[in-house]
């Protein structure tokens, strides 16, 4: 096996491939901008603290839907099941809730049907990250939706665990 030391500037596009080896979840982050849902996918989500309870994710400085939710003050973080590659498409598209289903959660965000579980969580706390924001976001009500896998991304394309 060749090892290659990166020397000097590390490159963009490699280094998108390199952490492409690295699989993750998908979620779709949603939220309520005056009235009309605003969301946009998500696979930096992570868990930060359970006590007190609180998850973060990293919306690129470049979205145009991240100020929308930052607008709104709370937020809703969908899991999204092995099935819902269409919603994470959606998602990340300009027409964000064609043909996806929703309901208000207990604090207003949109909970989209078919996830995993879902989380309410409002704005606690921003960071700068780079090229990106890194939001803390203070848990509200949460709850898992229904069993199955979780969609997976990983080197570019969607996954599901296998059985």
């Amino acid at each position: 096996m060749t090892v290659a030391e990166s020397t000097g500037e590390i490159d963009g596009e490699r280094m998108r491939r390199v952490l492409g080896t690295f699989c993750t979840g998908v979620v779709a982050i949603t939220a309520l901008d005056g009235g009309e849902p605003v969301g946009m996918a998500c696979q930096s989500f992570a868990s930060l603290s359970l006590d007190p309870p609180l998850v973060c994710f990293c919306p690129a400085e470049s979205s145009t839907t991240w100020p929308r939710i930052r607008a709104a003050g709370r937020f809703a973080v969908n899991v999204l099941a092995a099935d819902q590659g269409d919603v994470c498409r959606a998602m990340a598209g300009r027409d964000k809730f064609a043909g996806v289903s929703w309901r208000p959660g207990p604090g207003g965000s949109p909970l989209l049907d078919g996830a995993l579980a879902w989380i309410e969580a409002g704005i606690e706390r921003e960071l700068p990250g780079g090229d990106h924001t890194i939001v803390i976001g203070r848990v509200r009500h949460l709850a898992p939706v229904r069993p199955g896998g979780p969609l997976l991304f990983f080197r570019g394309r969607f996954g599901a665990l296998a059985a």
